[in-house]
């Protein structure tokens, strides 16, 4: 069956002052295909895709649908086209229920018909294998189930051209599958699929061809049947990539920190953790898995004495003194007096690690200026380290001075992370530590994060992608709505097995 271009791009440019966004970018997305887009950070693939959706207008170029030039200068203009783009972040009002959400915002004559609305959704779901009760409040879905929404909303006002950012990003393996399966029934039945990933074993599973960017530029594109994840890292890098982590054996691991029946309650009254227990040990990397929003997060923070918990104990085992320490109930400075130098690296990079408006140079004093004894704080120190971290981690930045918040997403974590390992604790805690980062940075953390391990530090890895999880840790702790679901060992499990932990209430049944 011959190609035919449902989207066609031919020379796009976008400019964002001195920034080249994108430079003369053609590249084409057929009928019946799944597309990928893939790039490093900064490489313009979500602005390319603003484009075509409607959010951004090109300084440059031409935009083809089905042959013909379209001038796309609103996301009312996408959905004319029959574009429709599902953003990583849901765009929905939680009082609704599904179907109202899904007719937001249409235009029909006379009045609002929601019975109509249901058959119709129940219609789409039926075509395409989706899984939605239309009248269900969107307050109650899982995160696959509001992604879901977003599909249908698109798919009801008629989209046959459909572009999304990171689908997987927050799904667990078997709700990734669920999707796959949908996206490939709308592939047979004639859309134009264009998926922002980069999780390169998602692309080779899904998509028919691969297009790839790198610094604004369009690099080449090719059939994924013909491609590998080495060549694919080398196109968007420029340069060969080690994609291996090295797993070494933990040597003598000894209890560093242990967790007992600890409870939690946020600010609303809701238990976010219930009764959890476990042991990090000293040299080896202790993974905690779960689908987001299931209490990792509240986890790290009582542990670092960011946040109280209502009961239980969490003990640090001293190893320059040989004693145990309860840090329970003391405040993160206490915390750091007592010797223990829980590193954090939390999920808001600019609102809990660092100061936006500080240099980079500043931010590395936060974690020194108390030590002062002069009311001059001594900058060379931390300017040796700002140095030492832009070199080591490749932040782009034009220098140590260069207030954090002008370097982009990528280039803060990186700043961030350098800081916490360079901080040389005997426990440290990462919480995403790659979250925005491209291949190329994430596997120098990786590597950055072992060496840790073999000096003995207990590292505690709070990720999203299971291939790395199961990768790089010595043991996986799954938790699911505030409960530890199981733990398993790194080097023997399967994403299957952990998927399931991870959609399961404790001792029960997984969730539907």
């Amino acid at each position: 069956m011959p190609e035919r271009a449902a989207i066609e791009l031919k020379n796009i440019t976008k400019t964002f002052g001195s920034v080249v966004a994108n430079k003369n970018i053609s590249l084409t997305a057929n009928r019946g295909e799944i597309l990928s887009i893939l790039g490093e950070n900064g490489s313009g693939k979500t602005t390319l895709m603003n484009m075509i959706s409607g959010i951004y207008f090109p300084d440059e170029g031409q935009i083809f649908i089905d042959g013909e030039e379209a001038v796309i200068a609103s996301p009312k203009d996408a959905f004319d086209y029959k574009i429709g783009m599902i953003h990583q972040h849901f765009k929905l009002v939680n009082v609704f229920s599904a179907a109202e959400n899904i007719v937001l915002g249409l235009e029909e004559k006379g009045r609002y018909d929601i019975k109509a609305a249901c058959a119709r959704i129940s219609e789409i779901c039926g075509q395409y294998g989706f899984d939605l009760d239309p009248r269900k409040k969107v307050y109650t879905m899982s995160v696959s189930e509001k992604q879901t929404v977003e599909i249908i909303k698109v798919l009801y006002r008629g989209a046959d051209i459909l572009i999304l950012d990171e689908p997987t990003a927050v799904l667990t393996p078997q709700e990734s599958q669920k999707l796959f399966a949908v996206l490939r029934r709308m592939r047979d039945d004639g859309k134009a699929i264009i998926i922002i990933t980069h999780k390169l074993h998602e692309v080779l599973s899904l998509s028919d061809r691969v297009s790839v960017l790198r610094k604004g530029a369009y690099v080449g594109t090719v059939k994924t049947a013909e491609t590998s994840e080495a060549e694919l890292t080398e196109m968007m890098v420029g340069k060969k990539v080690s994609l291996n982590i090295n797993r070494s054996t933990p040597e003598n691991p000894k209890p560093r920190l242990e967790v007992h029946h600890v409870n939690c309650t946020n600010r609303e009254g809701a238990l976010v953790l219930d009764d959890v227990s476990f042991t990090a040990c000293s040299g080896e990397i202790l993974g905690i898995a779960g689908i987001a929003g299931s209490g990792q997060r509240e986890l790290l923070e009582v542990i670092a004495g960011l946040q109280k918990s209502d009961s239980g104990a969490v003990l640090y085992h001293n190893p320059k003194t040989g004693n145990v320490e309860n840090l329970q109930n003391k405040t993160p400075l206490q915390i750091r007096e007592l010797g223990v130098r829980l590193s954090f690296v939390p999920e808001d990079r600019l609102g809990m690690g660092l100061v936006g408006n500080m240099d980079i140079i500043d931010n590395m004093m936060l974690r020194s200026y108390r030590k002062g004894h002069s009311v001059f704080l001594e900058r060379k120190a931390p300017k040796d380290l700002a140095e030492k971290i832009i070199a080591d981690l490749e932040v782009v930045t034009p220098g140590a001075t260069t207030p954090v918040r002008r370097l982009s997403g990528g280039n803060v974590q990186k700043v961030l992370v350098g800081r916490e390992i360079a901080a040389s604790p005997t426990v440290l805690m990462a919480a995403y530590p790659v979250r925005g980062l491209d291949i190329n940075s994430s596997y120098t953390i990786y590597r950055l994060l072992n060496e840790q391990k073999e000096r003995g530090v207990a590292v505690i890895f709070v990720g999203e992608d299971l291939d790395v999880l199961l990768e790089l840790c010595d043991r996986i702790l799954v938790i699911g709505s505030g409960k530890i679901t199981g733990i398993v060992d790194g080097r023997t499990a399967t994403k299957e097995q952990v998927g399931l932990l991870m959609t399961k209430s404790e001792g029960g049944e997984p969730n539907e």
